[in-house]
């Protein structure tokens, strides 16, 4: 069912905006949120009319109010929140930098915590958040304690949200997503960093070569499913992965 308003963060690139292009090519109204506005508004100009791109830092507080404010000026009502935004970035605890913490906390746990708080008075009856996790929470993925952490957390949080929104008829779904590729894609690895990642992988059973990588339009019928989903249906969590290459 297209025409509805679909606020999606991370949307400069990646997933964030394979969905804007999609959804918005399907009918509904995007918006495009991220943190630099040049690189969404590029992004928004190449979707067309229905793209509204909007500057935010979902790990800043006064910059999801003011992103949020500035949505409510061309859409006083939204249906569809995705909190896609994150970062993903392997490294080990005692190695880490400040920076590498708490970039990952804020923009990973934070920012769904504060979009979502921003959303709530402006999403329908029949609203919907969309929380993207990671299938790396119950996989031994190395490196990745800090990204592990930060999406088993949006998980509880969005558990808590079904209840908390329940009233408001607001529901709230998990995508716990395997791994994806496609343009706009950004994982910057040095390749010191990626031969120790895939060896320890290795060691713990997991091929990443082996186990395959799906693209970004094969998961576009997975969220066109959430976002059509009739009144009377919810669904907590959506679970997939890629399959083995043949």
């Amino acid at each position: 069912m297209a025409g509805k308003v679909i606020a999606i963060t991370g949307a400069n690139g990646g997933l964030g905006r394979a969905l804007a292009q999609f959804f918005a090519d399907g009918g509904d109204h995007v918006v495009l949120l991220g943190r630099k506005f040049d690189k969404v508004s590029e992004v928004a100009a190449l979707i067309g009319e229905r793209a509204l791109p909007v500057q935010c830092d979902v790990s800043v507080p006064a910059s999801v109010r003011a992103a949020f404010a500035t949505i409510a000026e061309t859409h006083p009502k939204i249906d569809v929140l995705i909190n896609n935004a994150a970062i993903f970035h392997p490294f080990l605890i005692e190695e880490a930098t400040d920076d590498q913490i708490m970039s990952e906390v804020l923009a990973n746990l934070a920012g769904p915590i504060l979009c979502t708080r921003s959303a709530i008075p402006m999403l329908n009856q029949d609203g919907h958040i969309i929380n993207i996790s990671s299938e790396s929470i119950v996989l031994p993925f190395p490196h990745l304690s800090v990204y592990q952490a930060t999406k088993a957390g949006l998980e509880c949080f969005s558990h808590h949200m079904q209840s908390e929104l329940a009233d408001k008829k607001i529901r709230v779904t998990v995508v716990r997503a395997g791994q994806m590729m496609g343009p706009g894609m950004s994982l910057e690895m040095e390749p010191a960093a990626a031969q120790r990642f895939g060896m320890e992988a290795m060691r713990r059973g997991l091929n990443m070569r082996a186990r395959g990588i799906t693209v970004y339009p094969s998961t576009m019928s997975v969220f066109r499913m959430l976002v059509d989903l009739a009144p009377d249906i919810h669904v907590g969590t959506v679970t997939f992965e890629s399959r083995p290459p043949a």
